[in-house]
This record gives C-alpha cells, sequence and structure tokens, in this order.
C-alpha cells in the first residue's frame, strides 16, 4: 500500500504501521527483523531503491510518537530503536547530499526525499538535546554540515531553500523539535561538551560558507502567502517585498554563529576583525532588500526592522549581540586603557550595527515604552527576555554614562525625524577649556567624560545653513526630568493593575499628570524666550537653574545643526525618562503581582536590578523628584 496512488491511502499505511511498531517498541516486544532489512537494504542503497521514501516517512512518525510520549522510559525506547539503524543513517545522508542535481530528471523525488530526511534529521538532533542520547547518526549534521549548507545553493525551489536555512538556525538555537518535546531542556541537567564541539563545528561551517558567498543565493523576494496558496487571485494587488523569514533567518545564522564562535576564541583583534567582516556582510545584505533601506546614521536599526514581526527571534537575535558585546568588552578591558582606543571600540559597535542600548532603545521604541509588553515577554516561557533583560540591566549599571549619550542622540534625532540626519561625533578633548572642532560623519557616540557629542547637519546641503544651537548639559537643566508629559501606554492582554489599590493609585497618577503637564508648559515657555530673544546667534547657552539631568560627571556637550522647535522640547529629554518610566511601571506592576502571589517566578533580583536603575537615574534629578511630585505615593520596596 505504499505505492498506491492514492497518496492519502499511502500516507495512512505508513502512519498505521509507525503506530504499530511504536506499540512493539513501548511493551518492548521485539521489532519485525524483515522490516528492519527492509529499510536498511533500501536506504543503503539509495538512489537506486526507489522505496527509501516510504521508509523515512514511517521511520519519522516513530520518531515522533517516542518524543511526544510523556514516559519515562523514552529514552530506553529510543535507544532500542535507533540501535539498528545508527550507520545506515550516515550512509543516506551521504548518499543523499553528494547527488548532482542537475543529472536527475525527476526533481520531485530528489525534493521529496530532501524534505522527509530534513524532518527526520530535526528529530534525530532534537533527541540528543533533549534526551542527551549519543548515537553517531545524532551527530551527522555536525560531522558534515557543509552537505546540507550546499543545498542553498542548489538549483531547488525556494521553499525547499527556506526549509533547510530554518532547519539550521533551530540546529544553533538548540530549538529542534521543540514542539514535541514537553517543556524545555532541563536548566540543571549537566552540560553536554560533546554538543558545545558540535555547534561549534556548525557554526564555523556557518561562517565559511558566508564567506564563500552564501548570503549571495538566497532566494528573498517573497510571494504573497494565502490559504488557498501564494498565488495573487484577479482584482488584487500585489505588493512585492522581501521573504522576512528568510532575512530573520540569515540574520540569526550569521549572529549566533559568531556568539558560539567567540565563545571558543581568545584573541579580541581576531573577534574584532571576525565580526566586522561578518557584520558588514549581513548589512550590506539587508540594505538591498529593506524597504526603506537601513540609513547610515544609525545602523543598530536593523534588527527592530527585520524582526518587529518575529518576537522571539529578536529577542534571540538581541540577546546573541549582547553576548558578543559583553566578551568582546572584557576583552578590550583587559588591553586598552586609553580613552582613545575606547572611543575607537565605540565606534566600532556604531558602525557595525551592534550597539546594546541602541538595539534595546529600538526595541522600547518599537513596543511604545509601554511596560506591559515587556511584563508579557517576563512572564511569558516562549521567549528569552528575562535572561535578556537580567544581563542588560547589569551591564546598564556599569555603562550609564553611554547609555545617557546614545538617549541624547535619539532624542535628537526623533526630533527632526523628517530630515536625514547623519551622525557626528566629536574627537576626543584633551581638556574641558578645549575648543569645539566639527567631527567627521561617522565618528562615534561618546560615553567617556572629557568626550563631545553630537548630531550634526542634514544631508540637504542646497539649503542654506541652518543656525546651530548648542545644548550643553547646562540646556538640559531648564527642563526638569518630570516635564516630559507621560505617553499614553497601548492597552495590554492583561490588565495588570487590577487590584484593590488601583483606584488610589490612578487618582495619584492623575495628580502627577496634572503636575508634570504644568511644568512641562513652564519649561516650553522658558526655552522659547530663550530662542525667540537670541535666534540671530549661532550658539545658544543656557543657564542652570536646577540639578543637572545628566550625570554629576559628565561634561558631555551636545549639538544640533537645526532650529529648535517648541512642539519638540519634551523630546529633548524624552528618550532616558522614558525608559526609566517604563521602568519603573514595570517593577511597580511586578511587585503587585508578587504581594499576590501571581509572578510565575521569584522576582526578587529583577526588582533590584530595576530599583537600582531608578536610582542611578534619581541622583541626576531636580530636587522636585523628592518632593514627591514626580511620582507620588508610590512605594515599593
Amino acid at each position: 500500500m505504499f505505492q498506491n496512488l492514492d497518496k492519502l491511502l499511502s500516507h495512512m499505511a505508513a502512519k498505521c504501521l509507525a503506530l504499530l511498531l511504536y506499540f512493539q517498541l513501548r511493551e518492548k516486544i521485539t521489532l519485525s527483523n524483515s522490516w528492519i532489512a527492509f529499510c536498511q537494504k533500501n536506504l543503503s542503497e539509495y538512489p537506486e531503491r526507489d522505496k527509501a521514501l516510504y521508509c523515512l516517512s514511517t521511520l519519522t512518525i516513530v520518531m515522533k510518537e517516542i518524543l511526544k510520549d510523556t514516559c519515562s522510559q523514552k529514552t530506553e525506547i529510543l535507544k532500542q530503536f535507533l540501535t539498528p539503524f545508527n550507520t545506515i543513517f550516515e550512509v543516506f545522508y551521504n548518499s543523499l547530499f553528494s547527488q548532482h542535481f542537475e543529472n536527475h530528471q525527476d526533481f520531485s523525488k530528489i525534493v521529496n526525499s530532501l524534505i522527509c530526511f530534513l524532518e527526520l534529521l530535526e528529530l534525530l538532533i532534537a533527541s540528543r538535546i533533549h534526551l542527551k542520547l549519543h548515537f553517531t547518526c545524532q551527530r551527522i549534521l555536525f560531522l558534515k554540515p557543509s552537505c546540507v549548507l550546499d543545498v542553498i545553493s542548489w538549483p531547488v525551489q525556494a521553499f525547499v531553500k527556506r526549509k533547510f536555512i530554518i532547519f539550521i538556525k533551530k540546529c544553533l538555537l538548540c530549538k529542534v523539535g521543540e514542539d514535541l518535546c514537553r517543556g524545555s531542556v532541563p536548566a540543571l541537567m549537566p552540560p553536554d561538551d560533546h554538543l558545545d564541539v558540535d555547534m561549534l563545528a556548525l557554526a564555523d561551517a556557518v561562517l565559511q560558507a558566508v564567506d564563500l558567498g552564501l548570503l549571495r543565493t538566497l532566494s528573498v523576494h517573497g510571494k504573497p502567502s494565502h490559504f488557498g496558496g501564494d498565488e495573487v487571485q484577479p482584482g488584487w494587488e500585489h505588493v512585492p517585498g522581501p521573504d522576512y523569514v528568510i532575512l530573520r533567518a540569515a540574520s540569526l545564522l550569521i549572529i549566533r554563529s559568531l556568539e558560539i564562535k567567540f565563545q571558543n576564541c581568545a584573541s579580541a583583534d581576531e573577534m574584532k576583525v571576525d565580526l566586522q567582516r561578518f557584520m558588514s556582510e549581513l548589512l550590506t545584505f539587508l540594505k538591498r532588500h529593506l524597504q526603506p533601506s537601513l540609513q547610515s546614521h544609525n545602523l543598530c536599526e536593523w534588527l527592530s526592522r527585520v524582526f518587529v514581526e518575529q518576537d522571539d527571534d529578536m529577542l534571540e537575535a538581541a540577546k546573541a549581540l549582547l553576548g558578543i558585546y559583553l566578551k568582546l568588552t572584557r576583552k578590550c578591558e583587559a588591553t586598552e586603557s586609553l580613552t582613545q582606543e575606547k572611543e575607537m571600540w565605540n565606534h566600532h559597535t556604531h558602525e557595525n550595527g551592534y550597539n546594546p542600548h541602541c538595539i534595546f532603545l529600538f526595541l522600547l521604541k518599537t513596543i511604545v515604552f509601554d511596560s506591559t509588553v515587556l511584563l508579557d515577554f517576563l512572564i511569558s516561557s516562549e521567549t528569552c527576555f528575562l535572561e535578556y533583560f537580567v544581563r542588560y540591566l547589569k551591564l546598564l549599571q556599569k555603562d550609564w554614562d553611554h547609555f545617557f549619550t546614545v538617549c541624547k542622540y535619539f532624542d535628537v534625532t526623533e526630533s527632526k525625524d523628517s530630515v536625514n540626519i547623519y551622525c557626528c561625533i566629536s574627537s576626543l578633548v584633551q581638556d574641558s577649556s578645549s575648543n569645539w572642532t566639527e567631527p567627521g560623519p561617522l565618528a562615534v557616540l561618546s560615553h567617556h567624560r572629557n568626550a563631545h557629542a553630537c548630531v550634526c547637519h542634514a544631508s540637504d546641503a542646497s539649503s542654506e545653513p541652518l543656525n546651530q544651537i548648542v545644548l550643553s548639559k547646562e540646556a538640559y537643566t531648564t527642563l526638569p526630568a518630570n516635564s516630559l508629559s507621560p505617553c499614553r501606554a497601548s492597552p495590554s492582554l492583561v490588565d495588570y493593575d487590577s487590584s484593590d489599590d488601583s483606584e488610589e493609585e490612578s487618582t495619584n497618577q492623575r495628580l502627577a499628570n496634572s503636575r508634570l503637564t504644568s511644568f512641562h508648559q513652564e519649561a516650553v515657555k522658558k526655552i522659547q524666550d530663550r530662542i525667540g530673544t537670541s535666534r540671530g546667534e549661532k550658539e545658544l547657552s543656557l543657564k542652570p537653574q536646577s540639578r543637572p539631568l545628566v550625570p554629576k560627571e559628565s561634561n558631555t556637550p551636545f549639538s544640533v545643526d537645526c532650529d529648535l522647535a517648541s512642539d519638540s522640547t519634551a523630546s529633548q529629554v524624552g528618550i532616558c525618562y522614558r525608559t526609566v518610566k517604563c521602568f519603573e511601571e514595570l517593577r511597580g506592576a511586578i511587585y503587585r503581582l508578587q504581594k499576590k502571589n501571581l509572578f510565575p517566578y521569584n522576582p526578587t533580583a529583577l526588582l533590584k536590578l530595576l530599583k537600582h536603575v531608578e536610582a542611578i537615574y534619581n541622583k541626576s534629578l531636580n530636587p522636585l523628584y523628592n518632593s514627591g511630585i514626580l511620582f507620588p505615593q508610590t512605594v515599593f520596596p
């Protein structure tokens, strides 16, 4: 019945046989020797034998049933099942991927074999990760990864290439078979050193393939997807665009491979060279396909642009880039002590699109600084946000000055988002009395105390030069930190604020909002008055009237080569305030859930990290914060 022309009947026959075999394995009944010999003969003599596909279908269904089972003996069951096929799978692997595709007339036969064996290969790797078995057939991908990678360059249909690149991505993320294996990999399981070695081999093979032009062979021009297929019906207009599934998978392939390689690399210089080469290749690839294209003033935007529709992949990419940054930072701190070298290091992070502060701020902008979305991420078990968020908060505590500098750059860019603004950062100043000179267009955002930071003129050189307004740290003191009117949060999936004291909190919040509005209006009026009296000057210096919002020890001025609009005054302190405000709201929601024992794990360490970040921010605020005007009657541990 396997060879019946009725495909449904043939599939049902294979499934019935597989369920019978699984029942025998479960009940410890010896498998049929004739069936084992039949499979061994057809798989080992592929492609001469045309029944290999039926054997693969049956074996795949049996593997699925074993992995889906919740019994405690499924490791022994799988061991009994794989033993007769351990060497046969490797023989079939070599035969399948060594074929010369152009010499075959029946393309469908090869494609069906590829798809079916790819599914079985994923199950073999999943069983290794989740059940900790060590058969040779579970390692064949890692022993010969180039065979699978070569398929991406074969003249096969785009969906086949898509399946293979997604499969490799899942292998690098250790997410193969996660929909079948109940629960994630236990955190307390002993480390698998052999798996680490195999992952490194796969990562090296991916990077080598990228060097040889893997990205140029990918078919990125996607077709519209419908329930009835990918054909556009008459009367419907097809809007062309890239296949974001491929863009996300290719991006994660490179990032995750770099992270794995750097975990086993000791040379900081070698890591920098590799990172620059491969990130440059990736960004060039993305620029060709993203519409509108990536802007040169902040290449870190690529991650939120590519992964905006896939939260789990976006957070995996952000976590991998953060891991790369932390690894390189530790290496650089051990070898570099000069401020100029650290400036060049910061420039490297922005130029290659992996600055962790930019990436996190773009993530917050994507969710409109909605703390309830972050809370959903923290509660969900489908993303790695908790691990990423904790690591980022620890970095933020040590790297606050750099974060603050990046925030100022975001503020200025947002205020002129309708104009192409190119990033300019000044060179290192030797002392506080040095004169400011106009920097180059790709200089680094500085986080050191004696460095300057600026955002320079728009690219429209045909118009008259705009009056230059210099906003030093004194300029920020004219705007209290609480002068920014709170953003209206988007609705959440769950009303986390519903509690007994929610009515009192909402009353306090309305009071705070009214006070914030009055402070905002007063600050706007002050700025407008100052601009109105000094419109003809090329530089506008504002005297401090309160404690500075910037860190006390920072001497970082900011220059904007544009007019200061009254409606964008709040944005001059917007991003930093909105970020900390989002953290404060998140901490409050977590604390309320913890009081009612509704949080799924112990969030004490996370609450301490959030509170510490708020404390760092509060040190730079004016006395209005301490008087209770900004967040009145808010008490957290």
